[in-house]
């Protein structure tokens, strides 16, 4: 069976001052190894939206999507004014994944989103974010465990998920209650109707969402890719997530 190729948007990273480094694309390399360590073939896509022949000239050529984290998704996607504690967005990138899922919902074709995708995927199904859960939601837990000197490892299992039965993501993590890392400052507020939530921070922080339907369409807000190789029903997210892609 051909290996299903996988899209996966890159992120700007802007020049350096004197001209050492032009604006270029970039994305982090876990993600592309997870990919592939299930038999998938990342594509990494280009940020053109001012090309749209190209994009879904290339978006034709998928056989699924995956959503990774990255900078925080500009609040004008969701017509909110930026709040003093939003971080560094990525308008082209914003605008790129917009059209990626809609191609995805449009054709039904498989989608994986983590972190920052299931931001994303929320904005555009009509959804909007709070754009720092520390400042927005007072009776929040920390979810802003990012990687640093003293403490740098990105698979620190932060806090619980409760595990909604009957869903997709229950039937592939096999467990009520699961551990996950957490290295976000920006969750979902408002739910897109289209979307089932999945799985609930102990502080009722949406941590997961899915389609109403049966397209595989899977979103979570934590980072499995860093857990795929020690906790199995992470590695099932992206197993089952190709599954869907080759078929």
């Amino acid at each position: 069976m051909p290996r299903p190729v996988i899209g996966v948007a890159m992120q700007t990273l802007p020049a350096k001052p004197g001209g050492d480094l032009p604006t270029c694309w970039i994305m982090g390399r876990r993600y592309v190894q997870a990919l592939c360590s299930v038999g998938a073939i990342p594509w990494l896509i280009p940020l053109l939206p001012q090309d749209p022949e190209t994009m879904n000239d290339l978006f034709d050529r998928l056989d699924g999507v995956f959503l990774t984290g990255g900078v925080d998704v500009d609040p004008s996607c969701y017509g909110e004014t930026r709040h003093p504690k939003c971080g560094a967005t990525d308008p082209d990138r914003d605008a790129i994944e917009i059209l990626l899922l809609q191609h995805a919902m449009k054709t039904g074709k498989p989608l994986l989103a983590v972190c920052r995708g299931i931001q994303i995927l929320n904005v555009a199904c009509g959804g909007t974010l709070y754009q720092d859960v520390a400042a927005q939601v007072p009776a929040a837990m920390k979810h802003d465990y990012f990687p640093t000197l003293e403490q740098p490892s990105r698979n620190y299992l932060a806090h619980e998920i409760a595990v909604k039965s009957g869903t997709r993501l229950g039937s592939i993590l096999g467990e009520s209650i699961a551990l996950v890392n957490s290295m976000h400052h920006q969750a979902i507020k408002d739910l897109a109707p289209n979307l089932l939530p999945n799985a609930y921070a102990p502080d009722g922080i949406i941590e997961g969402v899915e389609s109403k339907t049966s397209q595989f369409l899977l979103a979570v807000q934590w980072h499995p890719e860093e857990l795929a190789e020690t906790q199995p029903g992470m590695k099932r997210l992206f197993t089952s997530f190709i599954d869907a892609c080759a078929a």
